[in-house]
C-alpha cells in the first residue's frame, strides 16, 4: 500500500513500471478537479467521463515521459486535448450525419467560468478589464496550454483568429496592467496561483 504522503512522481514512476494499485492512487488524487474542469468546457456529462478515461489510460501509457514533480499540470494538459480530440470527432460525426443532428452546446459556454489560477491579484484585476473574446483565447492558451491549432478547435474560429487576439490580448492586458499597478513601469504585486495550472507564457500563441 501507498504511504500518505507518497508523490505524484513516486506514484507516476509505480505507473510506468506497470503498478495498476498506483494509477487507481493517482486517479483518487486527481479525478476530481479534471472532472471539473472538463464540465466547464463540455456540458456533456458523457463526454466528459469518456475524456477523463481516455486520460488515464494515456496516463497508463505515457507515464514514463513525466519528467519528475506534481503532475497536475501534464494530467490536465492531457485532459484538454483529449477534450479537443472528442470535439473534433463530435463535429466530424455531425459532420457525415445523414440527419441533421441538435446543435451540440458549445464548450465555449463554461469557457469564461474564471480563469483557474490567472484571477489572481493586478492579474486577475487585468483580465477582467479585456473582453470575453480575448479572455477565452488568453485561456485556451495560456491556462490549457493548448496550440493554436488546438484552440482553435476548441473555440470554433480560424487559427488565424486565434492568433491576431492573443497578440491583441496581450497588448491590452500589458497596458491594463500598468493601469492597475498606479504608475508606468511599476510591476503588477506578486501571483499566487494553483500549482495545478499549466502554463505558457501569456499571449503565445502557439
Amino acid at each position: 500500500m501507498g504511504a500518505p504522503e507518497e508523490n505524484d512522481a513516486a506514484l507516476l514512476r509505480a505507473v510506468a513500471a506497470g503498478d495498476q494499485a498506483a494509477l487507481a492512487r493517482l486517479y483518487d488524487r486527481h479525478a476530481g478537479w479534471l472532472q471539473l474542469r472538463l464540465t466547464r468546457r463540455c456540458p456533456d456529462p458523457e463526454a466528459v467521463r469518456e475524456v477523463l478515461q481516455d486520460t488515464f489510460v494515456t496516463v497508463w501509457r505515457s507515464a514514463g515521459a513525466h519528467r519528475g514533480g506534481e503532475a497536475g499540470g501534464w494530467l490536465w494538459t492531457i485532459a484538454a486535448r483529449r477534450l479537443v480530440d472528442a470535439l473534433r470527432a463530435r463535429e466530424r460525426a455531425e459532420r457525415y450525419a445523414p440527419v441533421p443532428a441538435p446543435p451540440v452546446p458549445s464548450a465555449e459556454d463554461g469557457l469564461l467560468d474564471g480563469m483557474d489560477g490567472l484571477e489572481y491579484g493586478d492579474v486577475g484585476t487585468a483580465l477582467g478589464r479585456l473582453g470575453p473574446e480575448l479572455r477565452e483565447v488568453l485561456r485556451a492558451t495560456v491556462v490549457d496550454g493548448l496550440t493554436t491549432r488546438e484552440a482553435a478547435t476548441l473555440l470554433g474560429v480560424p487559427e488565424g483568429t486565434v492568433k491576431s487576439r492573443a497578440l491583441r490580448a496581450r497588448r491590452e492586458l500589458r497596458a491594463a496592467l500598468v493601469r492597475v499597478a498606479g504608475r508606468p513601469g511599476d510591476p503588477p504585486r506578486p501571483v499566487t496561483a494553483p500549482p495545478s495550472s499549466p502554463r505558457r507564457p501569456l499571449g503565445d500563441p502557439a
